[in-house]
């Protein structure tokens, strides 16, 4: 009998190249993007290094730059000057991440008009960046978090997202119901092209730490009575299920490395586009063990973002996105 031989198809770059079953694109990249109110220079974001709260003016070159790169997309957050009980800054179309989606499809339209591909513009349609208290809904005379009445704001959010020029709204704070509720709102209001990314499967993870500087987020207490417990596979599924019964356009797992399984298991009975969230502890972890030497960096960044898409997500939202692309640039391979 012969003997199997496997390495045939490894002897070579070039092999390797040919028989690779899992291959990164700029466009399946999504650059998450922080606009922050009042400030006249990027303020870098310390335990994300390389990561900043953008001005307007230079948020505007980020977008540029992304398009560029031919990433699919942006996904925009707000970091407001003044918060309040039940995040009205959020959807005030004056309101710091609504004047960032005009800015941010301004510049894609400029991009198209030019003859390039633009970018899908996102936003996140939550109320944590907005709200005093720093949870993503409206809490209740106990101090809980309204389920209900969180759905009415998400639905304001999101047409004021819509009317700013987001392709895409992404609501995050895993409400019950909230995929349905907002659907139903563009659609009267008129936004029946507007796309929605459902956080399905999102999970209380000890990996958003960095994201709360990035953000200045006013979070007392934890989300665990709303995002999923770490544990919990079936209800993952669950959750997916519910999202595409009511119209999801788009599912998200977050985060993603440690929920590959989650991913995958997603991915299959999804019948719409699947994304998944390289939040920003997996960033910060890899730039940190980079920096210390321990790790090379830009191997683990590409090995990080290849399981990801190998686990079953057609788009991937991390912040190492302009920089992947320009790598696979380098290659010749966009």
């Amino acid at each position: 009998m012969t003997t199997p031989r496997p390495r045939r198809l490894r002897t070579t770059p070039a092999m390797r190249r040919l028989v690779a079953e899992t291959r990164l694109h700029p466009a399946d990249l999504v650059l998450p993007l922080f606009v922050r109110e009042g400030i006249t220079e990027p303020v870098p974001i310390s335990s994300m290094p390389g990561q900043v709260q953008h001005t307007e003016a230079t948020l505007a070159e980020a977008v540029r730059a992304a398009c560029a790169a031919g990433l699919g997309g942006v996904m925009l957050f707000g970091v407001p000057a003044r918060r309040d009980a039940t995040g009205t800054a959020g959807d005030d179309p004056e309101g710091v991440l609504n004047r960032g989606v005009r800015i941010a499809r301004q510049v894609s339209d400029e991009s198209v008009a030019a003859g390039g591909a633009g970018v899908v513009v996102m936003a996140d349609t939550c109320l944590d960046e907005f709200t005093d208290h720093g949870h993503c809904g409206v809490l209740d005379d106990r101090g809980r978090v309204d389920n209900d009445a969180t759905l009415t704001r998400y639905a304001a959010l999101a047409v004021a997202q819509a009317m700013a020029g987001a392709d895409v709204v992404a609501p995050s704070g895993m409400m019950d119901g909230q995929v349905a509720v907002i659907r139903e709102a563009l659609d009267a209001a008129g936004f029946a092209d507007v796309t929605i990314l459902a956080y399905s499967a999102k999970y209380a993870s000890a990996y958003y730490g960095p994201f709360r500087e990035a953000v200045d987020s006013a979070l007392q207490g934890d989300r665990r009575t709303y995002q999923m417990d770490a544990s919990n596979y079936r209800e993952g599924m669950r959750e997916a299920d519910l999202d595409l019964d009511e119209g999801a356009d788009m599912v998200m797992v977050k985060p993603a490395g440690s929920y590959l399984d989650v991913l995958a298991g997603v991915a299959e009975r999804s019948d719409v586009p699947v994304a998944a969230y390289q939040v920003s502890g997996e960033y910060a972890m890899i730039e940190a063990a980079a920096a210390n030497g321990w790790i090379d960096r830009r191997a683990a960044v590409l090995e990080s973002v290849l399981g990801i898409r190998r686990a079953g997500a057609d788009v991937v939202l991390t912040y190492w996105a302009l920089e992947i692309a320009g790598w696979l640039d380098e290659k010749g391979t966009k």
